[in-house]
């Protein structure tokens, strides 16, 4: 697909990497039908609809979780080779194909074991195309536009991306009082499948060179002026997936991620149940998540700026230190302090997970493959939010309450925060 189709991005008369800012920040947000916050307001409608347990449908959402987590390193690659645009509108049709498919599961289950299945194989698609592809997609292309200002366009998308998933669970939930939750999903689809889909192969270019520009929208390097020849390129090193792996940088903000990614989709799924364990209604539980944006904003604008200037190791303790208040206070949410408390502590974690999951990576091992990096850290980030529901249904289950799993689980950023201090950057050594 030809970059200067339908019109030339070096025709416009400013930078064309801020629409791609724009294109890549709406991507992120039309994959809330995929991502934990867009799943569970339909929960209780499901377990109506098909007759299964709670638990059955957390372990539904596990299998299909983990099975979409295991694909995603191939669908990094096959962004490498075949391009963010082509990229985009894949995941934007799969994800609408598989939300027509949730709708209707119920209605094609004669028996609960066939309702189970068909519940996994649509998680699977719902979570490949949405959680997976469509924010893979829009990440790895902004994080090929932008050099230096990497960490700071990460912080401005930040607060819309925020925003929208923290008002998904109330918008969602208005969305299926008026269509209800079949409808809901339909409408759905047809708002990412034809909306999006339009809107990524309209807007998405792979990077500024491609386009005639250069990153962070420089002026071109001038030309010797004996030879006419341009300069030799800037020396970067580009590390292939299989390198990348094999440093502790990756992992350790990979494995940090992932415990936002697990623990927040586990309390995210069980919100509701987990609400009225403390006494609280469907609303109040679902309220809390405004007030977390409210808290992430300011701290995603400010993680972004630091991004580009502080070691990574640092910006990780600090959102470890968050998780750990994030945890053991959503222990406690019938408590109005411990509650403000969990608030405040997600909302400050979750203030750098954006910024970290778009910067980090690039600027450790560059944009040749980056798209096959990010793929590993995204199989990674979706098999541990697969593990977060069934692990806290199965505590529930065990103990009669969600609290002893929450308090177990604040010994994974523990265990990051101590080893941040001894990780250093793969390229400058710090």
């Amino acid at each position: 697909m030809r970059a200067d189709f339908p019109f030339r991005p070096a025709a416009f008369p400013f930078f064309y990497g801020w629409v791609i800012f724009g294109a890549a920040t709406l991507g992120v947000i039309m994959s809330v039908p995929g991502q934990t916050m867009g799943v569970s307001v339909f929960t209780d409608s499901l377990i109506e609809a098909t007759g299964l347990s709670r638990l059955s449908i957390s372990n539904a959402y596990l299998l299909g979780t983990l099975a979409s987590g295991l694909l995603l390193p191939l669908g990094g690659s096959l962004v490498d080779r075949f391009g963010v645009r082509l990229g985009v509108v894949a995941a934007c049709a799969g994800l609408a194909c598989s939300l027509v498919f949730l709708a209707n599961s119920d209605r094609l289950a004669p028996t609960l074991a066939v309702a189970w299945g068909l519940l996994a194989l649509g998680f699977a698609g719902i979570r490949f195309f949405g959680q997976g592809m469509l924010t893979l997609t829009s990440r790895t292309m902004l994080g090929r536009w932008f050099d230096r200002r990497r960490g700071l366009v990460s912080a401005l998308s930040g607060p819309f991306t925020n925003f929208a998933f923290a008002s998904a669970p109330l918008l969602l939930a208005f969305w299926i009082g008026v269509s209800g939750w079949r409808g809901a999903w339909m409408e759905m689809a047809l708002v990412v499948g034809v909306g999006m889909g339009f809107v990524g192969w309209l807007l998405f270019r792979e990077n500024p060179e491609e386009c005639g520009l250069q990153m962070d929208g420089e002026p071109a390097p001038a030309h010797d002026p004996e030879t006419g020849a341009p300069p030799p390129p800037a020396e970067e090193r580009h590390f292939t997936r299989a390198e990348a792996l094999r440093t502790g940088a990756f992992w350790l903000v990979t494995l940090g991620i992932a415990n936002q990614a697990m623990v927040g989709t586990g309390i995210t799924f069980h919100i509701v149940d987990l609400g009225a364990e403390f006494g609280l209604t469907r609303q109040q539980a679902v309220a809390i998540f405004l007030p977390i944006a409210l808290v992430s904003t300011p701290i995603g604008l400010l993680a972004g700026a630091a991004t580009d200037r502080v070691p990574v190791r640092y910006l990780m303790m600090a959102m470890m230190a968050g998780q750990i208040v994030m945890f053991a206070s959503a222990a406690n949410l019938g408590d109005p302090w411990l509650r403000a408390a969990a608030i405040a502590g997600w909302g400050f974690s979750s203030g750098f997970y954006g910024p970290l999951t778009v910067a980090a990576m690039p600027n450790f091992f560059g944009r040749t493959h980056l798209g096959a990096i990010q793929g590993a850290m995204m199989m990674v980030l979706v098999i541990a939010s697969a593990l977060g529901p069934s692990a806290l249904a199965v505590v529930k289950v065990a103990f009669g309450s969600y609290g002893p799993g929450l308090y177990a689980l604040t010994a994974l950023p523990a265990a990051v925060l101590l080893a941040a201090p001894f990780t250093r950057d793969p390229v400058g050594g710090e």
